[in-house]
């Protein structure tokens, strides 16, 4: 792994441990010997494993298209593994013995419990491993590789999923990269066929959804379907994490729902400034990454490309049915989908998405519109932020705003970045009346209100951020909505509303609490919430002590043998548990 983070911080990646932090491991593995050549993990080894070096060498590599990569070589004192192996998906490296060698081997569930209850080595461990899966991204080697253009919005929205996602992968632009009609050859593709992801073995798809790809990369823990889980936790942005964070911390049996890459709609900035703690900011995707870490960390069972599809929720447990026909069982819920960001009107619109119109201002979008002329609709942080993150690379940013200013919904910093940045201009009281182009986003005319004329210009990259839908299709008919389809909740129910939706308990909702006793709203989705990071990681770490409320309520009523029905249905007996907590 011959790249900087490994020069700069290899003591972190690869530290050494004691004589007795290998006698104190040695209760959560088992010994195994290796003879010189013996593979002691495969890239797609499930369940995953980590070994701690006893005696003699093991070689760590990473498969490429090509062929192996050496990483380095553990002796004595050392250990394997990185993200995957606490999150018990499979690996991306090969583990062989390059002379024989005695070690311990470590399961998942061992490891998990290792970095819960050994303080000292939970942090060696898990520093260990971020820094290991970072470097294995950095490394620029992979035996997954997405053939692609700049072209084809269907490239981009998987490798901003694989990128989100922190999957080491291998990127051919069948536009430019030299050598790729031979690569097409080899795995019978065509280039009217990209987006196409080539994985392990050699296995093919040709333009997947994001859930194709999580299949055939075995990205997802194993999940329970079985089950009657404590809390699930529908979407995995900072207030969906949060709230597994807390709840799995506090010993909940949690899992996680979400239906793209981790970090929701946060994922997607530049930089966060004003997140406290982080003086310098943060890049939502580092947000995100530490928070499912520590989600992982204490045994939260997260499953990405994932969508909810519909909430049964006439009786308890609830039922959630999920995109790929699977359904799990929950006594409590937290809806954590949020928003995203509101289409502007124009008719062509649709044809331009991934092609020069854009929802995120990543390093990724930045490269494709580098030392361009872009615009960007939107007067929230979000847009001040990739304003301020784009000039950096941009010719010049137009930012088009339909109020008379951006004082009543930016923050003051990132006003004042703007206003003083010659390469930025604001346009007030503006809406975007045009988009022409062929294959991709060639020219953008817009309208100043009180003058009738079109503006054109030559700009191929439009960032839309405006407003905000949110995701609550999949709630239809189970919770109280507001007239833009955000979940009402605690002291905006009414008791009109309560009456309605068959409230059956003598007390009132729970703060953040829905129609539906146990269900509960946190971050963007929420009606009335302020739309901040902050805001949403508050609310999904409040909300938790509110389902434990709840599981103590349901744990009396299952006792007496009776469920609490919504809805204004009977009381009826409640069936056996499947499994206990």
């Amino acid at each position: 792994m011959a790249n900087q983070l490994l020069v700069k911080r290899r003591e972190q990646m690869f530290p050494k441990l004691s004589a007795r932090q290998v006698e104190r491991l040695k209760v959560h593995g088992r010994l195994v010997n290796a003879r010189a050549g013996d593979v002691l993990v495969e890239p797609g080894d499930r369940p995953r494993k980590i070994v701690v070096v006893l005696s003699g060498s093991l070689d760590i590599l990473f498969p490429g298209l090509l062929a192996e990569q050496l990483i380095t070589t553990l002796v004595a004192g050392d250990f394997s593994g990185e993200m995957s192996a606490l999150r018990g998906v499979s690996g991306f490296t090969r583990i062989r013995a390059r002379e024989d060698a005695t070690v311990l081997a470590i399961k998942e569930d061992a490891l998990r419990d290792l970095v819960q209850t050994d303080a000292e080595l939970s942090e060696l461990f898990m520093r260990a491993f971020i820094l290991r899966r970072m470097g294995l991204v950095e490394a620029g080697q992979s035996e997954i590789v997405l053939l692609g253009s700049r072209y084809c919005a269907g490239t981009l929205r998987l490798r901003e999923f694989l990128t989100r996602s922190v999957v080491p992968y291998v990127y051919i632009d069948v536009d430019s990269d030299a050598g790729v009609e031979a690569l097409l050859e080899r795995f019978h593709v065509s280039t009217g066929e990209i987006p196409v992801v080539i994985g392990r073995g050699g296995t093919v798809l040709k333009n997947p959804s994001l859930h194709e790809v999580a299949e055939m990369l075995d990205m997802n823990p194993a999940m329970d379907v079985s089950t009657i889980h404590d809390l699930v936790v529908v979407g995995a942005g900072p207030a969906g994490l949060a709230a597994a964070v807390y709840g799995a911390s506090e010993g909940l049996d949690v899992v996680v729902v979400e239906s793209g890459a981790p970090g929701g709609q946060a994922g997607t900035s530049s930089r966060i400034e004003n997140y406290l703690g982080f003086p310098t900011g943060i890049s939502g995707q580092a947000l995100a990454g530490r928070a499912l870490t520590q989600a992982q960390k204490f045994g939260a069972n997260v499953t990405i490309a994932t969508q909810a599809k519909r909430l049964h929720c006439e009786k308890r447990p609830y039922r959630l049915e999920l995109s790929d026909g699977r359904s799990l069982l929950a006594s409590t819920i937290v809806v954590a989908t949020g928003a995203k960001y509101r289409d502007i009107e124009i008719e062509n619109l649709q044809k331009f998405v991934g092609v020069g119109v854009y929802y995120a201002a990543t390093n990724m979008e930045a490269r494709l519109c580098e030392g361009e002329e872009i615009a960007i609709v939107g007067g929230g942080n979000s847009a001040g932020q990739a304003a301020v993150f784009l000039a950096n690379t941009c010719r010049h940013v137009h930012i088009m705003v339909r109020a008379d200013s951006l004082s009543e919904s930016m923050s003051r910093y990132l006003i004042r970045r703007i206003e003083e940045n010659p390469d930025i201009t604001l346009h007030v009281r503006t809406q975007i009346a045009v988009l022409e182009g062929s294959d991709k986003l060639e020219r953008v005319g817009w309208r100043t209100q009180g003058n009738p004329e079109v503006e054109m210009c030559d700009i191929g990259s439009v960032f839309l951020m405006t407003g905000a839908v949110p995701n609550t299709a999949w709630l239809q008919g189970c919770v109280k909505m507001d007239d833009k389809g955000f979940v009402c909740t605690g002291a905006d129910l009414h008791p009109e509303h309560l009456d309605a939706a068959g409230w059956p308990l003598a007390r009132q909702p729970y703060l953040m609490e829905t129609t539906l006793p146990g269900v509960f709203a946190v971050g963007d989705v929420r009606s009335g919430s302020v739309k901040r990071i902050a805001s949403g990681v508050g609310e999904g770490s409040i909300c938790v002590q509110f389902v434990h409320r709840a599981l103590a309520e349901l744990s009396v009523a299952s006792r007496d043998r009776i469920a609490l029905q919504p809805g204004g249905l009977p009381l009826t007996p409640l069936p056996e548990p499947v499994a206990s907590r």
